[in-house]
């Protein structure tokens, strides 16, 4: 599907349009610099929340604890900490989780996660939550946690089907989950016949889409072949000759991003949750279009 004409309907009024915002934790002080610099940025669009990732395996999970409580501590947006069933047994994400709750963290994203690098296919931990299903309602055992899940539009790699992982979101939304938040697409069709099988399945919880603003085209193109996001041709065509002009990639990237966001919205969409890749300019800009602007004092 090629983007239609960005002036071909109104703009968002403001107070419209919900968004969130998500991180991953800083493995430098470098990186910890650019993440707090972009959480400053974002800080004022009054976000309905945040969330913090959780690396492969579990590899993050102190660092992830530390910004999530940062967040909640020198901020004023919600920060929602993500959790994973990979690499600790029940004992121990039980703990992590309480360990949250009594940080003030009310709001989790439970996802199944994905085997360390080098590990082969994915298979449940010793005496660990299996799935996301299993995680979900153990999470909803401790406290009464906000909980969102992840939904694929365009079929999780490890799904037999179609089918078998629209019924794999209905367990987690019958566990307790009160939100999904999509993997990134590009084509809104796909978001919006995704959501027309989801309400047929008597799915009723807000399925947020994921927007991906592109930075680097060949990054996102390796990794979309690996989490199973199709890349159309006109979003290579678009990219093409850019790889030496960054400014240019991002002109086009928000663009693009904004477009699709406007294609959802007139099919009434009103939430968006962005990846940031912990950078504010193109979250920030499409944003502003969304009619998501700061709060005045």
């Amino acid at each position: 599907m090629t983007p239609r004409g960005i002036l071909e309907s109104p703009a968002p009024r403001p107070h419209e349009v919900r968004v969130s915002f998500e991180f991953f934790p800083p493995a430098t002080e470098k990186a910890e610099a650019s993440l707090w610099a972009a959480i400053e940025r974002l800080a004022p669009v009054a976000p309905s929340f945040v969330s913090v990732t959780y690396g492969a395996g579990g590899t993050t999970r102190e660092r992830t604890h530390d910004t999530v409580v940062k967040i909640a501590r020198d901020t004023d947006m919600e920060p929602a900490a993500h959790l994973t069933c990979v690499g600790a047994d029940r004992a121990e994400i039980n703990s992590i989780a309480e360990r949250y709750w009594e940080a003030g963290i009310r709001h989790i994203v439970a996802l199944r996660g994905d085997a360390p690098e080098g590990e082969g296919p994915y298979q449940p931990y010793p005496g660990g939550y299996a799935y996301a299903s299993d995680l979900v309602a153990g999470l909803k055992k401790i406290a009464d946690f906000e909980i969102s899940v992840a939904a694929y539009p365009e079929v999780h790699p490890d799904a037999a089907n179609a089918e078998a992982d629209l019924d794999n979101l209905k367990r987690k939304i019958d566990a307790g989950a009160s939100r999904a938040i999509t993997q990134y697409f590009f084509d809104p069709e796909i978001y919006l016949r995704f959501m027309d099988r989801v309400r047929a399945a008597g799915i009723d919880v807000p399925i947020v889409p994921g927007i991906l603003p592109v930075t680097n085209f060949a990054q996102v193109k390796k990794f979309s072949g690996l989490c199973g996001t199709s890349v159309p041709d006109w979003l290579a065509d678009l990219f093409e000759g850019l790889d030496d002009d960054a400014e240019t990639r991002k002109l086009v990237s928000a663009s693009i991003a904004a477009e699709q966001c406007r294609v959802l919205h007139e099919n009434g969409v009103r939430d968006f949750h962005f990846y940031t890749i912990n950078r504010a300019d193109l979250a920030y800009a499409i944003c502003h279009i969304l009619g998501v602007r700061p709060v005045a004092k």
